[in-house]
């Protein structure tokens, strides 16, 4: 039976939606596999590991017909999450995604270098700010207000275990996903020698406008 889209906690047999949500939306918020070789590097660097670790911080937002069509993936503890990352899932795909030697020459050697340096998410401006989150829609089901109500399941979430706050970095010249996150109340925090990115924060608290 049909029913109407609705954010839920992520499940198991989501594992495979998810993936192509991510690498749908990872070039700075559009579809990867036009520039990636191998744009499984994606969903294996920023999705899955949230699943496999956190899977009670993960949700998604159902079709009405049981698939997903986005999510929303946390952390509540980014310094332990990133030492669980090194230690119980880096080893599980450093075989199929082996370390470049150098620097990257090519686009997916970027994103694997990402993969295998987890410390650097790890940043000290953003420590009043533990828990960190990733949010994908597909781009067919953006501006309906189904990203806001995936981002207040995971702020309620992390709210309800005690976490203070929570913070995001994106690619600062993702102007669409800037804008979102402004109307969800998230701030810039100034983070020296960033790069191409922005780092945004925002308190757990004070939901009712969501």
């Amino acid at each position: 039976m049909t029913s109407s889209p609705a954010v839920r906690p992520y499940r198991s047999d989501d594992r495979e939606a998810l993936d192509d949500i991510c690498v749908r939306t990872a070039h700075n918020g559009r579809d990867s596999r036009p520039v990636y070789a191998d744009p499984g590097i994606f969903p294996v660097t920023f999705a899955a590991p949230y699943v496999h670790l956190e899977p009670e911080l993960a949700f998604v937002l159902d079709d009405g017909q049981g698939r997903a069509v986005g999510y929303v993936l946390g952390a509540a503890d980014t310094i332990r999450f990133v030492e669980r990352f090194r230690s119980q899932w880096l080893p599980l795909v450093a075989d199929r995604y082996p370390e470049p030697v150098g620097a990257p020459s090519t686009p997916d050697e970027a994103i694997i270098q990402l993969l295998h340096h987890p410390e650097r998410m790890v940043v000290p401006e953003v420590a009043a700010y533990p828990a960190h989150l990733h949010i994908d829609l597909l781009p067919e089901w953006q501006g309906r207000g189904h990203g806001r109500a995936l981002m207040r399941s995971l702020l309620q979430a992390l709210q309800d275990r005690g976490v203070p706050a929570v913070h995001l970095s994106m690619v600062t010249a993702n102007a669409p996903a800037r804008a979102f996150y402004d109307r969800l109340g998230f701030h810039e925090i100034e983070v020296p020698d960033v790069g191409p990115v922005t780092h945004l924060g925002r308190t757990t608290r004070e939901l009712d406008g969501l």
